[in-house]
């Protein structure tokens, strides 16, 4: 199969449901950001890592192509590669473990900290970027409501697992000083 098939020279590009959109649609620019986001995540994991954070961002990485998928698919009757509430319980599971193990937040942090700290920043900022699109095309279309909360622990997820690589790499965060 070629990369290439040219049906998108026109500025268009095609939806699961075999209708064509234009390339700027809200609902490509969502799952554009989607992409984007599990391509900062792929950076993350060019590094080195403990393995419960490698795994969980594995799966994270399959969950994103979900999440593309099922914003790829305006009929939303058709239940197949849908964001569900466990992939979002599991998200919060995460979040309540990573917690328990840096300090409680009493300050606004700064981004930064190791390498890898920041890269987490910045896929969350990704991932927050991806909800806002996401919320944007909700606005005009029906989505999966779950996709958008998908994303919304996400980055929730995203800041904790900066603090937590961070503090495993004993550097301290970087509070902010208005």
């Amino acid at each position: 199969m070629k990369i290439y098939t040219k049906t998108g020279d026109d500025g268009t590009t095609g939806l699961q449901d075999n209708s064509r959109v234009a390339k700027s649609d809200l609902r490509i620019k969502a799952y554009g950001e989607i992409d984007e986001t599990n391509s900062v995540l792929g950076i993350i994991l060019s590094h080195k890592l403990d393995s419960d954070v490698r795994n969980l961002l594995v799966q994270i990485q399959n969950e994103l192509f979900i999440a593309g998928s099922d914003l790829s698919n305006p009929d939303l009757i058709i239940q197949k590669n849908r964001v569900t509430e466990p992939m979002i319980l599991n998200l919060e599971r995460h979040i309540d473990l990573f917690e328990s193990e840096i300090d409680p937040l009493t300050n606004f942090i700064l981004p930064g900290g190791i390498q890898t700290a920041s890269f987490f920043h910045l896929a969350r900022t990704v991932s927050r970027r991806a909800e806002i699109s996401v919320v944007e095309l909700a606005l005009k279309e029906h989505v999966n409501p779950k996709c958008q909360i998908y994303l919304n622990r996400l980055s929730d997820l995203l800041f904790v697992m900066a603090r937590l690589v961070n503090k495993r790499a004993n550097t301290p965060d970087i509070i902010w000083k208005p």
